[in-house]
Formats: C-alpha cells, sequence, structure tokens
C-alpha cells in the first residue's frame, strides 16, 4: 500500500452513523470544516434507535432536519402508548387470541400529556435510524465545509500538542492516505479510536442476548390495536417463551398502525442464533402465536443488552461520541439519543476553541458534563430492564407453567368469573405503574444538569423532585436546561430557545434590563462571540412578549435581572436581581464559561 494523498482538515469524524453524522452537520452549520470517514460501503440496513425524545428534536430542529423527520416518521396518534397482547392467533381457546392485557401511555402519549406539551415545543417522534441516517448523510453531504467518505477505514492515529495524524485505508482501492486534524472525534461504537487513543473502559456487563428481525408482513388481521409504539405479545402455546414474550415496532414506511408494512420483531431465548434466519422465524412465530406467519425476511441481527462506559470521554485532542463513550440497554430509547446530545454539547466547544474565542479548557468540560448524564442513562436503562424481568410474573405466566395453567392465568384479564381476577388485574397495573421508570422518564431524558467550570454557580441550591426519574421541573439555575416558553414579536409565535439557534449565546433579560442587553452585545461585538440578546417579559420596550405567561412562571429573574444560554441550551449564568456593573459581570462569567482571561481578550 502507498501513502496517496495528505488531507489538512480542523476535525476529523470517525464513524458515518447517527452521532457522526450529526458532527458533521452541525459543525458544518457552526462554520467548522470536517472530514467524516466510515468503515461501512452505506448506512446502517436494519431499523434501531426509533425513539427520538424531545430533547433530540430540539436539536433536530436546531440543524434544520426536523421536519422531514416528522413526515417520514409515525404520526402522533399512533405514539400514544406501550400494549401489551395475549397470544395472536393458533392453539389455546379461541376467545383468547389477541386480548389486550395492558396499556400505558409512553413518551408523553403523542404529545397528549401536559407535561410534555409544558416542557418543550416539540414532540417526541419514531423513526429508526434505518431511514434517519440517509437522511442525515444527504444533509451533511449538502455542505460546503464537509467531506463524507464511506467505507474509508481509520487504520492508525498519532498525536501530538498541536494536532492529530490519522491513517486512512481506502477501502475501495486498498490504498492508505493521512489526515492531519487539529481534533478527531470518535463515532465509531468503540470499533477503533477509544483503543487507539488508549481509553480505558471502566464497566462493559452484557445482560441478555437478542435477535431483532427485520420483516416484511401483514399483521392488520391480528393486532387490533393501532397507537401503540411497542406492542409485546405472550403466547401460552409455548412456555419457552414467556420468560421475554415477543417485541414488536411498526416501520412504516406508508402506514405506522396495525397496518404498517414493516415491523422490527425481537425475541430472546439463551439458544439464539442470528445465522440460522428460519430457525429465527421459527420461533418469532411461536412467541406471536401465528403459525402461519410467513413474512418476507429483510435482515436478522443478534445483539447484546449491555452496560458500557470509558473512563475519560476526552484523550488529548481526541473526544469519544455515542456508543464508543457509553452503551445503554435500549429500554427507554437512551442510546440514539444520548449519542446526538452528545455531539450538540461538544460541537460548539469546538468550534469556539478552533475560533480562538474560548480557550483548551472549555474542551475538559465534555467528559465533566456528559460523562454523569450517560451514567445516569446507563443505570435508568439497567433499572427498567430489571423491571422487564418481573413482566411475565406479574401477568401470571411462567415457563415453567404449561400452556393450559398459563392460558388460565392471562384469562383471568378478561374473564371477571375467575377467582382472583380482580386480585392479579390489579398486579400487573402496579408493575404498570412502575413501568413508567421506562415509559415516563421525562426527568432522566429531558431534565439532566450540568455542573462545570463552563456554568458559573449563583449559590442557589438545588431543586428537589418528588420524582428524579419521571418528573421534571423546569428551572432557571445555572447549569439547568433552558424551560420552554413561546414568545411573540410582531405578531409572530417562536418558542425562547429558538434564540440559541445556529450556535448563539442567549442572553434574556427581564423587562428593565436594557443595561445587560447592551453589555452582553458590546462583549459579543468585541470578542466576536455569536449572541443574541433580548429582554423577554410583558409591558412596554420588551423585545419578545412573553403572551402565555409561561416564562413569567419559570424564569425566577426580576424585571432587572438575566440570565446567559449557552449554544447547547444551558442556563450558564443567573442573576436574579440588576448588577452595579452588568459589562463587568458578564465579563467575568464569559471568562469563566469560555476559559479565557480579560488579558487574552
Amino acid at each position: 500500500m502507498s501513502q496517496k494523498i495528505d488531507v489538512q482538515v480542523p476535525v476529523l469524524i470517525v464513524g458515518g452513523g447517527g452521532a457522526g453524522l450529526t458532527s458533521s452537520i452541525l459543525l458544518s452549520r457552526l462554520g467548522v470544516p470536517s472530514l467524516l470517514v466510515t468503515r461501512y460501503p452505506g448506512t446502517t440496513n436494519l431499523p434501531r434507535g426509533h425513539i427520538l425524545n424531545q430533547r433530540t428534536m430540539e436539536i433536530f430542529t436546531d440543524m434544520g432536519i426536523s421536519d422531514e423527520v416528522k413526515a417520514k416518521g409515525a404520526p402522533p396518534e399512533h405514539m400514544r402508548g406501550v400494549a401489551w397482547y395475549s397470544g395472536l392467533a393458533g392453539g389455546g381457546p379461541e376467545d383468547g387470541h389477541g386480548r389486550l392485557l395492558g396499556f400505558v401511555e409512553a413518551w408523553g402519549g403523542g404529545y397528549t400529556d401536559p407535561d410534555y406539551i409544558a416542557a418543550s415545543p416539540e414532540a417526541i417522534a419514531n423513526l429508526s435510524l434505518l431511514r434517519t441516517e440517509p437522511m442525515l448523510k444527504a444533509h451533511a453531504e449538502s455542505y460546503p465545509e464537509a467531506t463524507v467518505r464511506f467505507n474509508h477505514e481509520l487504520v492508525g492515529l498519532e498525536q501530538d500538542a498541536d494536532g492529530v495524524t490519522s491513517t486512512i485505508l481506502d477501502r475501495g482501492s486498498g490504498e492508505t492516505y493521512t489526515v492531519r486534524s487539529s481534533y478527531l472525534l470518535g463515532a465509531d461504537a468503540g470499533r477503533t479510536v477509544g483503543k487507539l487513543a488508549g481509553i480505558k473502559v471502566t464497566m462493559h456487563e452484557r445482560l441478555r442476548k437478542l435477535v431483532s428481525l427485520y420483516l416484511s408482513m401483514d399483521l392488520s388481521q391480528h393486532l387490533p390495536g393501532d397507537d401503540s409504539i411497542l406492542t409485546w405479545v405472550f403466547n401460552p402455546e409455548y412456555p419457552e417463551h414467556l420468560d421475554y414474550g415477543a417485541v414488536l415496532v411498526p416501520q412504516g414506511p406508508e402506514r405506522w398502525d396495525r397496518h404498517s408494512e414493516e415491523w422490527l420483531l425481537a425475541v430472546s431465548r439463551p439458544d439464539l442464533d442470528a445465522s440460522q434466519p428460519e430457525l429465527m422465524l421459527q420461533w418469532a412465530s411461536e412467541a406471536l402465536g401465528l403459525p402461519d406467519l410467513d413474512p418476507e425476511i429483510i435482515g436478522v441481527s443478534e445483539w447484546h443488552l449491555e452496560r458500557f462506559l470509558v473512563e475519560d470521554f476526552r484523550a488529548g485532542r481526541v473526544f469519544l461520541l455515542g456508543d464508543a463513550a457509553h452503551r445503554v440497554p435500549p429500554s427507554g430509547g437512551l442510546g440514539l439519543n444520548s449519542a446526538i446530545q452528545d455531539v450538540y454539547n461538544l460541537c460548539w466547544k469546538l468550534a469556539a476553541v478552533l475560533a480562538g474565542r474560548a480557550g483548551d479548557g472549555l474542551l475538559d468540560t465534555y467528559t465533566v458534563e456528559r460523562r454523569p448524564v450517560n451514567l445516569n442513562n446507563i443505570e435508568a436503562s439497567t433499572a427498567s430492564v430489571g423491571n422487564q424481568i418481573n413482566m411475565a410474573s406479574s401477568l401470571g405466566v411462567s415457563p415453567s407453567k404449561s400452556a393450559e395453567e398459563n392460558w388460565a392465568e392471562l384469562r383471568k384479564f378478561w374473564d371477571d368469573d375467575v377467582p382472583g381476577a380482580a386480585e392479579r388485574r390489579h398486579e400487573f397495573n402496579e408493575w404498570l405503574g412502575i413501568s413508567t421508570l421506562e415509559y415516563h422518564q421525562h426527568n432522566v431524558d429531558f431534565g439532566y444538569t450540568y455542573d462545570s467550570a463552563a456554568v458559573v454557580g449563583d449559590g442557589s441550591p438545588a431543586p428537589v423532585s418528588p420524582d428524579e426519574t419521571r418528573l421534571y421541573q423546569p428551572s432557571t439555575r445555572p447549569g439547568h436546561p433552558l424551560p420552554h416558553a413561546w414568545v411573540e414579536r410582531s405578531g409572530q409565535r417562536l418558542p425562547l430557545r429558538s434564540l440559541i439557534h445556529d450556535g448563539h449565546f442567549a442572553l434574556i433579560a427581564g423587562e428593565n434590563g436594557q443595561a445587560w442587553v447592551e453589555a452582553a452585545e458590546k462583549i459579543a461585538q468585541e470578542r466576536e462571540i455569536p449572541l443574541r440578546a433580548a429582554r423577554v417579559g410583558l409591558g412596554k420596550n420588551v423585545d419578545f412578549i412573553d403572551i402565555r405567561l409561561a416564562w413569567q412562571r419559570n424564569r425566577a429573574i426580576s424585571p432587572e435581572g438575566a440570565l446567559l444560554v449557552r449554544p447547547d441550551g444551558y442556563i450558564a449564568f443567573r442573576s436574579i436581581e440588576a448588577a452595579d456593573d452588568p459589562l463587568a459581570t458578564l465579563t467575568a462569567a464569559f471568562n469563566q464559561i469560555l476559559a479565557t482571561t480579560d488579558q487574552e481578550h
């Protein structure tokens, strides 16, 4: 092999999945050139990572792709919750097939839950990486700042004080070339970058093996429901499948109810073997209770529920993102969302350092802020997996019981004459309540906070939530995400967080906070910091009108106060009242946030 070309680029991105492609798009929108390489010839060919939570959809809105995601994804009326059914057909009592055993609202109930509506202008979306990755790739390739190369593999890297030298293999030609970059982002799911950079793995545990079958089939005659994101099926005819059941996820692409043309079906047994797709299909038909199931097999994937976390997300000029840094069980849909949110945290910081607006210390806050969040995600998802272990016993079914005994237990869900029916239904209702740890984890996937040098604390106590997993409570305390509010200007309504779009800081002052606005604008002009400054409230001479009083409810600053929001939507500074010298106060705040000194500017 020969050294073919040398490429000079500020940022090399390794990995062409959700995290890598999002990095490319965000860096381009921030004016930072990048090169993305991935060893794979194309985007993923299997549906995975389908839940896109509210925080991720806010980021996609900033990236300019949320409308396309919504148009291709499931409509809200088909994302209302999660359902549990008895065996769909075949064997057992005729009146037992396809019986609804339980239902719980999930991830905002199709944007009908008042908590979710109040929290964000964005509803969750349901669209797997099978369809979002090509969309992300097309957007990444549309920017002149970005070069995207599939079928190109990182095979070596060396870094020094000034940058990273990487060796890339063109898998098509067999030739190698070198890339010199200021920084390298590893979004390769832990395949290469972390090992080459010497980053230590501190947690890696496999919990359960599953097989996912991507199938084209018609289930419209068997599934009575049509508003579920996930459908669990427990078929008593084959007790050996009752430990886990089977999980159905509609994949569209045109219909998202029981008429969905494509489905993802996950099953779990200790002896699973994805190399035998026909056997997997047999087991899937048994688990569903559809003995005549004859779908088209589009793809089969064997994988593990696992916990994975590295010690540090940064090694010099190398940063790890998404699955390269952390992997969580899929319960709760936190994996892809965590990856997108890693990228959103890091890219504005890289852009600021590369432009000379920030010091290197700002980049250290990436690990400090994101690692605790992802550790919490791992723990939350693991707790959900633990709850799933009790799912079958709460239904009363078990692999150790006969088919007749298991049908007798499920009959309690629709036949009041069976002894213990009310007690069994209530026991499963109790389990459904506990399952909101997974399906209503609003504070985990939306309300997480940061504590680092890039946040100027104000000494106020942290708010105490009555449920740290389920209940998100808006706050303007530094380190918290900016609370959502619809505001108006000249008759146009927009979300307050749109002030940060395209990499801007936002200075949000009270009605009498013009001195804060002027100070922020002066600093931004002198230091070439992208910033939008505005007074928000009610009355004369405000820039944005708090028309629905949502901002008034949560802002916690006086008409003379102000707060500073980072480009990733997190509050970095707050002054509840006026300051004697707003210019000096904000200068000190920016110096801390951006890891700079007065002498540097």
